[in-house]
């Protein structure tokens, strides 16, 4: 008691454990015992959690001090002997730069919006999920991305696509537009193989078919031309068919959502025939050292999904929706009418009667009214593109196939035959007269177009000159096989050029990964009177803008509307400006 009244100098040393642990070097941390040292007088443990180990939690001994920073007098009790349990502080290493992961690597594994359109992340894992008593989300969390969620299932209507996108085959996203996808990094192979990548199939296939009729036809025996050609061109046609299917098949298989948004895209649905009429090809195309008689049953399975897809397009472009003829109509829809005449020559050269005429006759009638429409372009449909031009030649693909078809039907080149055939020819001419219509934009696969087409144009010229053998014929159905087979040839080097060189024949598919949320567009009439320099508008919209933007009150708003619906001059402020 007799000494709170004065405070007795207080001399500032170190505790004995930071002395020891400050004169003590550091070396060899991770293995030594950090153990304190005898002269310490110890009373009491502390637990700390320690953030050098993430496995237990360290302790460490604290000599009992006083409030004032002192060892305690009056404690003179030595403690009993205690031993405390050793602990060892391990350090974590730090990953080095080279461990790193790149920049690329850390988000292309981070980012989620890829698996929304992986097939085992849509519906059929949620279900699973949800049978094992682990409800997932219906779609992948992107708030980290800072994009929000959509859901890539849902069947997006043709109107989102002709407004989303633009370009030679609608796979341009426009600028106000936003998708689902990164935009600014490279997806996935899968992702980036469009459906449209089996028009090379149809060109290098039915040159195997025009040089197997060069070889065979008697009006064609000056050129001697050797079968070999055919089996050559045959075989590569295979494999090139083989692997095509086999990258698009992975993709059904893996991103069967990117293969339904192109089943649903106004352009793309055509090219779902290609694969199909490219193995018609390769049956008529089949060199006879291979085979000289194809089984009946093969026509009906090749024929069977080419049947299935008419009877769904067909019945949208008559039922008059939003996918009728004359909203969708453009001219890679030829590919859904050339299947029927490939698959009718194909049955009639089989020996099939009644199968071949069937097709025949759904082909010309859906023909003719589809060329009426593309003929005459309504003035609802825009120009078609500079870069689409090139399919333009598919107008000549169908009546080209169709004379053939009939020829064969009927056992020879008669009159009907010889009218399609004619009529294919003038528009080959009209078209291959247009040299400043095909040129002056960039490769793409849409090139493929010019090339079944030309070459089926060629055969039908061989058929017709075996009928008609003149020198005029034999010269054009030479001319036109050398075109057909340098366009091929060239736009083959092209693709590989660009698919292995220049790496860019396959870029980001806009098409399949827009979004089903419609833009905030501008009011337009707003502008055009602004444009146009209305007064009244003018003045509406900046009582409106000044009004609404200030803090004023009730009052300064019905101000406004006076002045306005009164015909006075603008605020003076408005006017200094």
């Amino acid at each position: 008691m007799e000494n709170q009244g004065t405070l007795a100098p207080v001399k500032e040393e170190l505790p004995s454990l930071i002395q020891f642990i400050s004169s003590e070097g550091v070396s060899g941390f991770d293995e030594e015992t950090v153990s304190p040292p005898a002269n310490v007088q110890l009373t009491h443990e502390v637990s700390i959690s320690m953030p050098s180990s993430p496995t237990s939690t360290k302790k460490v001994l604290l000599a009992d001090l006083d409030e004032a920073g002192e060892e305690n007098p009056s404690d003179s009790t030595p403690p009993p002997e205690h031993h405390p349990e050793e602990t060892k502080f391990h350090s974590l290493s730090m990953a080095t730069g080279e461990n790193l992961p790149s920049r690329h690597q850390h988000s292309r594994v981070q980012d989620k919006r890829f698996d929304s359109f992986k097939t085992w992340s849509g519906r059929l894992e949620r279900q699973l999920s949800n049978l094992r008593g682990k409800p997932r989300p219906p779609f992948p969390n992107d708030d980290d991305e800072g994009t929000a969620a959509h859901n890539p299932e849902m069947n997006l209507p043709v109107d989102r696509y002709f407004d989303a996108l633009e370009g030679p085959e609608l796979d341009t996203l426009r600028a106000s537009e936003e998708i689902v996808l990164p935009e600014h990094k490279l997806w996935p192979f899968l992702l980036r193989f469009p459906i449209s990548s089996f028009g090379i199939c149809l060109g290098v296939s039915s040159q195997a078919i025009m040089w197997k009729t060069l070889a065979s036809s008697p009006s064609m025996e000056f050129l001697h031309v050797s079968p070999t050609v055919n089996l050559v061109l045959w075989s590569i046609a295979i494999a090139l068919v083989a692997i095509v299917f086999l990258i698009y098949l992975l993709k059904v298989v893996f991103y069967f959502e990117a293969v339904r948004r192109e089943y649903y895209h106004p352009i793309r649905v055509n090219f779902f025939f290609a694969p199909w009429i490219a193995l018609l090809f390769l049956a008529l195309g089949v060199p006879p050292s291979v085979a000289e008689h194809l089984p009946h049953a093969l026509w009906y399975v090749l024929m069977a999904p080419i049947f299935c897809l008419e009877l769904k397009i067909y019945g949208q472009w008559m039922s008059g929706g939003q996918r009728r003829l004359s909203k969708v109509a453009n001219p890679s829809n030829h590919l859904s009418i050339v299947g029927n005449f490939v698959g009718a020559l194909l049955g009639a050269s089989m020996g099939l009667k009644e199968g071949p005429i069937f097709f025949f006759a759904v082909g010309l009638a859906h023909y003719t009214v589809l060329f009426v429409t593309l003929y005459q372009r309504l003035p609802t449909n825009e120009t078609l593109p500079k870069e689409l031009h090139p399919v333009f030649f598919l107008f000549v693909a169908a009546p080209s196939v169709a004379s053939m078809a009939w020829a064969k039907i009927q056992g020879s080149f008669d009159y009907g035959a010889r009218i399609a055939y004619f009529v294919a020819l003038f528009l080959y001419f009209s078209l291959a007269v247009r040299v400043n219509f095909f040129r002056g934009f960039r490769f793409s696969l849409a090139w493929w177009a010019y090339t079944f087409p030309m070459t089926g144009a060629a055969i039908a010229t061989i058929r017709y000159s075996n009928e008609v053998t003149n020198d005029a014929t034999q010269a054009l159905s030479a001319v036109l096989s050398s075109v057909a087979t340098l366009t091929v040839t060239a736009l083959l080097v092209a693709t590989v050029l660009h698919a292995f060189v220049h790496r860019d024949l396959f870029p980001n598919d806009m098409a399949i990964a827009i979004s089903e949320r419609k833009p905030i567009k501008t009011n337009r009439k707003w502008l055009f009177h602004l444009r146009h320099g209305s007064s009244d508008t003018t003045k509406d919209i900046e009582n409106y803008l000044k009004f609404t933007c200030s803090s004023t009150a009730k009052a300064d708003v019905e101000a406004a509307n006076t002045n306005t619906n009164g015909g006075s001059a603008v605020a003076p402020e408005l006017e200094q400006r």
